[in-house]
């Protein structure tokens, strides 16, 4: 896909990845729609890159609605709506309901909402593009972030029907499945050296810049790829998973040291 000219929406895109996304985009032509929780902050980003800007949570699907009647009104048909908001709250199986269905509501029910609104005018023009920012957790899983992982799994596979059901009508999908990004979601967790969690540790090894996931987005989208990497050996990985389930969760176990000692000498 060929972004000049056209609409482009980034949930999530008032900083780190969202915000890398929106210069992307911005880059290859596209008129962008900042969108985030914090207005002050979208209307930063939106400034930079020539865009506008849209204060709006993605849980609440009156909401999403009214950031597509509102992008229409001022930029045109949304040709490209980018689903990257996300959020870890439930990271344990005894945190909170709530905690859990927030993490829901922004990594699952958002996208859904998302297609919801927009899909009708896409299938309308014969034409359209969705993309999801979902996670490495997503091909793997992500102990010590159990809603995180779970959500994320379940946004992979909204993807992957998205691309299936709606391909004959025009209708292209991605999603961004990247491993460790220098974001503040992640750098929040490594504020305290002494303190890092697994999940944390192993974010941190090799973790690229957002300005480098996004350009992986970028590039994704121009070939029209359904699953974009940061890190191309996450295949090598989804692999090993796939072909030696009991090997792969040994090595899981070792890795975020969960194994227990008298089995998995």
């Amino acid at each position: 896909m060929d972004l000049a000219g056209k609409v482009a929406v980034v949930t999530g895109g008032a900083g780190g990845l969202g915000a890398a996304v929106c210069r992307r985009f911005a880059k290859d032509g596209a008129r962008v729609a900042v969108v985030d929780l914090d207005q002050a902050r979208c209307d930063e980003v939106a400034a930079e890159v020539g865009g506008i800007a849209i204060a709006a949570d993605v849980g609440v699907e009156s909401e999403v609605q009214a950031i597509v009647t509102e992008v229409e009104r001022q930029l045109g048909p949304i040709d490209l709506f980018h689903s990257n908001a996300g959020g870890g709250g439930g990271k344990s199986l005894f945190d909170s309901d709530a905690e859990w269905q927030a993490s829901w509501q922004v990594n699952v029910m958002a996208s859904v909402y998302a297609a919801r609104a927009v899909i009708p005018s896409m299938v309308e023009r014969g034409e359209g593009y969705l993309v999801g920012t979902a996670s490495g957790a997503a091909l793997t899983c992500e102990p010590g972030s159990m809603a995180y992982s779970i959500t994320k799994h379940a946004m992979l596979d909204l993807y992957e029907l998205l691309a299936i059901e709606y391909h004959g009508q025009g209708i292209k999908v991605s999603c961004f499945c990247p491993f460790g990004m220098l974001t503040p979601m992640l750098l929040r967790g490594a504020t305290n050296v002494d303190e890092l969690t697994p999940s944390v540790q192993i974010g941190l090894r090799g973790a690229v810049t957002p300005e480098f996931a996004a350009d992986a987005v970028g590039d994704g989208i121009r070939d029209e790829r359904f699953l974009i990497l940061s890190h191309p050996e996450a295949l090598t990985y989804f692999g090993r998973k796939a072909s030696d389930y009991d090997r792969w969760l040994n090595g899981m176990r070792r890795a975020y040291g969960t194994a227990h000692t008298t089995s998995e000498v």
